[in-house]
């Protein structure tokens, strides 16, 4: 099969396609025909050697990437809930060696969801490792209830746009930062607020909130401590919350914590279900074919990507 191969850690042209050998499944595992993937902030750090490269390193070969859409071509022996035919997604492996960047991939069973009938492949590829981060956040670690105020950093965004759909379909009442020509993209996600963050400093225009969703790092974390109420949370998926951060939520009488995404068919059928419904939808902004991988990562360098950037593999 074909598939992204990274030899060595560096620059987008790293990325090299090469023929390698399909995979075969394990017991508990699904074969799928990857139709589209799509690509993270974490995919392009890696790929530079940072974040998990030194765990994938360990396999012979590295294929970057977690996040599928395709159509199921074989099962294991032990596998219950997926034939050959599905139309399965999901985010693989994650934070181990997904190896996404293929025409196959070997799946185990409890990563994947079926595709909604609704979504076609680029999109349902798009919702997933941005998806599952902004419902892990806000409904497990956040507790999100309705008529809290929650206010989403970098709102047009890959992780952003998700978590103010899904707040506000938990009946929040959404604020979310971006910039001024993104107003409009977020208020239609679902925005009641938006903040724009090159003329405003947030903690100078939100009060109040109940749960914070940082995707920024430990400077806007920690400014970002005098938006919230007593008794607040503010969950960083960048690790923002470090100790010195900590300690000042605590003095505030605030939770400051970090949160890292894991594989979770079940929680991938939560969402599966919300786009049955019609309430998440994804944004694809950008699309590009396999060999075009080093574009693609190049576009979601420029940290200025509205929604989300999909590679379709067939």
């Amino acid at each position: 099969m074909k598939a992204i191969v990274l030899n060595n850690p560096g620059g987008a042209e790293n990325l090299q396609l090469q023929e390698v050998e399909k995979p075969t499944p394990l017991k508990n595992e699904v074969l799928v025909k990857v139709h589209a993937v799509s690509v993270n902030p974490v995919d392009t750090k890696t790929r530079e050697g940072k974040s998990f490269y030194d765990k994938l390193k360990e396999d012979s070969t590295v294929i970057l990437g977690w996040d599928i859409s395709g159509v199921v071509e074989a099962v294991g022996d032990d596998v219950t809930n997926f034939k050959a035919g599905d139309e399965v997604f999901g985010m693989v492996n994650f934070p181990g060696h997904g190896k996404a960047y293929a025409e196959y991939v070997a799946a185990p069973e409890t990563h994947l969801a079926h595709k909604p009938a609704n979504i076609p492949h680029h999109e349902a590829a798009a919702a997933t490792l941005a998806a599952l981060t902004a419902w892990q956040v806000l409904v497990h670690e956040a507790g999100i209830k309705a008529g809290q105020r929650v206010l989403i950093h970098a709102a047009a965004g890959g992780v952003g746009h998700f978590a103010v759909q899904i707040a506000k379909y938990f009946r929040a009442i959404v604020i979310g930062t971006a910039s001024a020509e993104n107003h409009d993209f977020i208020r239609n996600m679902g925005a009641d607020e938006q903040v724009d963050y090159h003329k405003f400093n947030v903690e100078d225009v939100v009060m109040d909130a109940d749960i914070v969703l940082d995707s920024l790092g430990e400077e806007n974390t920690r400014r970002s401590l005098a938006t919230l109420k007593e008794g607040g949370k503010i969950i960083s998926i960048l690790g923002g919350a470090k100790e010195a951060v900590q300690e000042e939520a605590k003095k505030r009488k605030i939770e400051a914590k970090n949160y890292l995404v894991h594989s979770s068919g079940e929680d991938q059928e939560q969402l599966a279900e919300l786009m049955r419904q019609g309430h998440l939808r994804p944004h694809v902004s950008h699309v590009y074919e396999l060999k075009d991988m080093a574009e693609a990562h190049k576009q979601v360098e420029t940290r200025k990507t509205k929604g989300k950037v999909v590679v379709n593999v067939v």
